[in-house]
This record gives C-alpha cells, structure tokens and sequence, in this order.
C-alpha cells in the first residue's frame, strides 16, 4: 500500500444496546387504530429511571399519549428529536415474518415500524444516558407523538401542550431532527398533505322514477370528475416544484362508499379525498374551488327536496415543509450525518408542524420511505448504524450554530 494514502474511512457499527432498544420498540403492537400507552410507558419508565423529567398529552379517549422529555432542564433550548409512536396496519398483506417480531437477518431488522420509525426513536432512547453524562451545553428533547400515521394528530396535542407549559424563551427549543427515513441525507423538504370527506345526501326513489328522487352517487361523481380535472391541470400546467419525484400538487380520491341496491336511487354516498400540495401553494383556496363545485350541485338538488345537500368534514391537515438550506437545523444535520447534500422526501412528516412552531427543522432518519408500510418492512443495521453515529456525534457538538 501506498504510505502516502489514507486509510479507508471505517463504516460505523451498531452497538447490542440500541438494536435492542430498536426490537423492543418494534415488538409492541402501536397501529394507529390501536393504543400506544405500551410503548410509551416502556419509555417513559426507562427515562425516569435516570431521573429525566417527562411530560404525558393524551388524545381524547385518553387509550393514547405523546411523551416529551427534557434532557437537560434549564439549559437553553437545545434540539428536539422526534418521532411517531404509531404504525399502519399490515392486514392483507403478503409477510413472511412476524410484523411484531424484530427478526434481524442478512444485516436487516425486519418487522412493521423498523424503518417508519421505531427505529429512530429506539436509537435516540439507547443514547439518553450518554446525553445526561455529557452534561452538554445546550438540551436534548425527546418528542414522540401517536397518530401520525392518520393526519399528525398527535404531535399537534404535543406541540400545544408544550406551548402552553409556559417555557421561558429562554428554554423553548431551537431546532428539530425529524427522524422519518431518508437514507440519513437531511431532507429539507416535503409536499403538505390535506384530506377530506365529503358526504353527499340525496333522495331515495324506486330506479324507475329518477325525476322523483336526487341521486347522491350522482353527485358526488360530478365533484370526483371536477377532483380529477384539477389534477389534470395541475399535471398539465403546473405551477411545479423540481426535485419531487411529481413535482406538481396532486389530487386522489381513495375511498368511495353509496348505494344499497340496484334499483333503488342512492340516497347516500360518501367519498374520501386528498390534495398532497408542493411547497408554497395555499390549500384554503384549492379546497374552496371543490366547495364552489358543489355549491353549484346543489339548486337543481333542492328543486327535487330541500333536505338534501352536500356537507365536507376535514381529515387531516398537515402543511407542506420547507427549509433552507444554510439553516441551523439542517447545517447540524448535515455535520452529524457527513453528508453535505440535501434531498426532498414526497412523503408528509410532523415537520411543517415543528416549523410553524418557530423550530428551525430538518428531516433526517435511517431507513427507505421505499420499505415503509410494506410487506416484511425492514431497515439495514448499516443505516441504523449511522444513525446511531449521528446521535453520538450529538455529544461532541460543544453547541449548536447560532
């Protein structure tokens, strides 16, 4: 060998603490039509068995929690690391391994969550002890959140939660590492994701006397065929945003449920739809343009009966996320992963939340958004590796850039 050529960069390994950490997480059942108290309660006995303080949000129902913790109370604002407790479903699909049982083989972890995100958020609690003994400068916050697989519920419970709490300003944090799976190349964007249903109610009748009735199918496909000509124009004449893999807003419709029988007119019919939205476009009025559609349904509806009528229920609304590129929050991610370039994710994220929360955030974490919500799901150790060397860097920081 050549004395003059540096040795080879040496790959980083995954300790035995944080693959555990990592199984254990993917082991408890967390889909989002389920509870996570599980799975919180394993990580909130562990952090208060090093003396962490914690915070508990709950849904509603209370069968749901987000956990925040301060790693480091009364130091500045520091970094928050975020994650989502929850998972999708896997009924009907084609596994051959247990989602639930954290196999690892051929250097992968597979189950349901490994890479969206148990994985992350395993690895961040396997290092808290090492942020406490580092006493560093600045805080560590762990924040992880229920539902967002269903519309970020959660993390907007949390963020309110922890607004209310009345921090100094002093002590709010000042960035967040989202750690949805991006190959551990921060990505500094994402389209917003907004989803709504519509039900439309029309007037039974026998199928032999439609001029008596208001046929909610009917109806509701007009507003369909105006969803798909919104998509189309959008396809065809932008605006568009390069560096998506569909760099334009998109419209889908997903679910759509009416009618009881062939010769009866359907009096109800109910559908699901979304927009998924490139940075900088405004959903108020996209939304509005779907609601003036329907507005205009409805005269020759009530000619036939005025009870019928077309009414819309909001879904989900997570906005689209946008960084730039020289902020604090991306150049710390870029430093602990080594990886100076950049990426956009398609994929919706808590992001745009943290953002709109005065956080400077970034989105970096181990895995493919491409494993995720598949059939035998995994994420590489190599992957979980480096992210477990991107946490570890954390302790070396001195402080965060300004």
């Amino acid at each position: 060998m050549n004395p003059t050529t540096p040795p080879a960069a040496t790959a980083p390994t995954l300790s035995a603490d944080s693959l555990a950490w990592a199984q254990r997480l993917v082991r408890i059942d967390t889909v989002s039509r389920n509870s996570n108290l599980a799975l919180i309660d394993t990580l909130a006995d562990h952090l208060r068995s090093l003396g962490v303080p914690l915070r508990l949000s709950f849904d509603e129902t209370r069968s749901k929690a987000n956990l925040f913790a301060t790693l480091g109370v009364g130091k500045p604002g520091g970094v928050v690391l975020s994650g989502h407790t929850d998972t999708v479903p896997w009924d009907g699909q084609a596994w051959t391994r247990d989602p639930l049982g954290g196999v690892v083989q051929d250097g992968k972890l597979y189950a349901r969550g490994s890479a969206d995100m148990k994985g992350f958020i395993g690895l961040a609690v396997a290092q808290a002890h090492a942020f406490l003994e580092a006493d560093l400068p600045f805080a560590v916050h762990y924040a992880f959140s229920y539902d967002e697989e269903v519309g970020c519920f959660g993390a907007q419970t949390l963020i309110k939660d922890l607004e209310d709490a009345g921090l100094p300003a002093a002590a709010f944090p000042r960035l967040c590492i989202v750690g949805e799976p991006t190959g551990m190349v921060p990505a500094i964007a994402h389209k917003g994701v907004y989803r709504w249903r519509c039900c439309v109610k029309g007037r039974a009748a026998h199928s032999s006397q439609t001029s008596t009735a208001v046929n909610a199918i009917e109806n509701a496909a007009r507003l369909v065929t105006h969803l798909a000509d919104m998509a189309d124009h959008w396809r065809e004449n932008g605006p568009t945003y390069p560096g998506f893999e569909v760099p334009y807003t998109t419209a889908s419709v997903g679910v759509i449920e009416g009618g009881i029988a062939d010769n009866v007119v359907p009096e109800d019919c109910r559908f699901h739809y979304e927009f998924r939205n490139i940075p900088g476009t405004d959903m108020a009025p996209v939304q509005q343009q779907v609601l003036d559609r329907a507005a205009r349904l409805l005269p020759a509806m009530h000619a036939v009966d005025g009870a019928t009528g077309i009414r819309f229920e909001v879904l989900a609304g997570v906005p689209a996320f946008l960084a730039d590129a020289n902020e604090a929050a991306v150049r710390l991610a870029q430093q602990l992963s080594g990886n100076h370039r950049t990426t956009l994710v398609g994929f919706g994220t808590e992001a745009g939340l943290f953002q709109r929360a005065g956080l400077s955030t970034v989105v970096c974490g181990p895995g493919s958004i491409d494993q995720a919500h598949q059939a035998d799901e995994f994420v590489s150790l190599a992957q979980l590796a480096q992210c477990e060397a991107f946490f570890r860097g954390l302790v070396t920081v001195g402080d965060l850039a300004s």
